[in-house]
């Protein structure tokens, strides 16, 4: 095992970080995850995860967290609805039976504390929001903004779409989709928001027309999320002069943009909390490349960030955790550069084919032709 005796920092609590963490420390190894959130509830969770048999589902296998995951996921919330912009539904698609669903849905509160109960206690250190990184010897010294260090013989970045790790591996940079998102949440939905709740059924809702999406998510805790995307200049919330925070500004933009969208959709902005949140959709370009390095790596958005739109970010950044694990515990390499390497190499080709696919289901979810698409990809 080419990590033995080695200490190993993840920066980054989220799923991707919080599994390759577990399954090193399967295989003994010594591992630290530095997350910059002060605790695990300092902030919302967002909408419920569909794990993937191939994927997610297969990391928390080799995890030995399957039952947990069992005793926790949501049957039920795999329910799909596609609406028109009238809020007709007009495609629904659930399994019959728990057997039938190949991608079963758990709420990010949950599946977060089911990983969080399988570490080693220490293993995350909150209020860790990285800062630098630098050289020392062979190993490295992370520098963080609450003024602490701490060192590793390896760091793993797992620090998401803005990663601050990813410039000392590489200079190539995301780009823009074309698309942005406004993101908000109803608590208390069945209540605040009751015809919502009603349509939703416990279940997920994508709604198509005018080149425009709203997808709302249902969650376990009784509140829901909603995702209303457009195409869009790339600075647009920023130069819109919408202040996000201001509930009557986010109002009077919706009821201008989606003036003929049936009222049912505004109910969602009258009822949600402040502030919004909008989210310039931005993708790592398909064919990037670079030389690996002997004792720094990336995984999950921060290594293939995509467009959201195929449902594959949490699932590659699981997937990505197996595999690099395995590339670091097992007996198939002579030095940790040499695992790197070969991890990169496979990470980056299977997450090119996700992110083609991904941008491609934007495109596709952004025009005209929303519905007919979306019916025949899961009808």
């Amino acid at each position: 095992m080419v990590i033995k005796n080695k200490k190993i920092a993840i920066v980054g609590g989220g799923p991707g970080g919080l599994t390759l963490a577990r399954l090193l420390q399967i295989s003994g190894a010594d591992v630290k995850v530095y997350e910059r959130d002060i605790n695990k509830d300092a902030r919302m969770q967002g909408a419920t995860l569909d794990l993937h048999e191939e994927s997610g589902l297969r990391a928390l296998q080799q995890a030995g967290l399957m039952e947990a995951f069992k005793a926790n996921y949501r049957p039920g919330a795999e329910l799909l609805r596609i609406a028109d912009k009238n809020a007709n539904i007009v495609f629904e698609d659930q399994p019959k039976t728990e057997d039938e669903i190949s991608r079963p849905e758990i709420d990010r509160g949950p599946l977060q504390q089911i990983l969080l109960d399988s570490l080693e206690p220490g293993t995350v250190v909150w209020d860790s929001h990285f800062d630098t990184l630098s050289p020392q010897g062979e190993s490295w010294k992370l520098a963080f903004k609450n003024g602490s260090f701490a060192t590793a013989d390896i760091v793993i970045a797992a620090d998401g779409g803005n990663s601050k790790i990813r410039p000392y591996i590489t200079a190539i940079k995301p780009f823009y989709s074309g698309v942005t998102a406004v993101e908000g949440a109803v608590y208390n939905s069945e209540t605040a928001s009751h015809k919502m709740h009603k349509l939703l059924n416990g279940g997920k809702i994508f709604a198509l027309g005018d080149e425009k999406t709203l997808i709302v998510s249902s969650k376990g805790d009784g509140s829901l999320v909603f995702y209303t995307s457009f195409k869009t200049d790339e600075y647009w919330s920023r130069e819109s002069g919408i202040d996000f925070s201001d509930k009557a500004q986010v109002l009077a933009w919706f009821k201008k943009e989606y003036a003929n969208w049936d009222s049912v959709w505004l109910e969602l902005f009258e009822n949600a909390i402040v502030p919004f949140v909008p989210r310039p959709i931005y993708s790592m370009p398909f064919d990037q490349t670079w030389e690996a390095l002997p004792n720094l790596t990336i995984l999950g958005d921060a290594a293939h960030l995509m467009s959201p739109f195929a449902g594959e970010g949490v699932n590659m950044a699981m997937l990505d955790a197996l595999e690099l694990s395995e590339y670091l515990t097992g007996e198939g390499f002579n030095d940790i550069q040499t695992a790197i390497a070969a991890y990169e190499k496979k990470m980056r080709k299977r997450a090119s084919e996700a992110a083609k696919d991904s941008l491609a289901s934007s495109d596709a979810l952004h025009s005209v032709d929303a519905i007919p698409f979306i019916t025949n990809v899961i009808g």
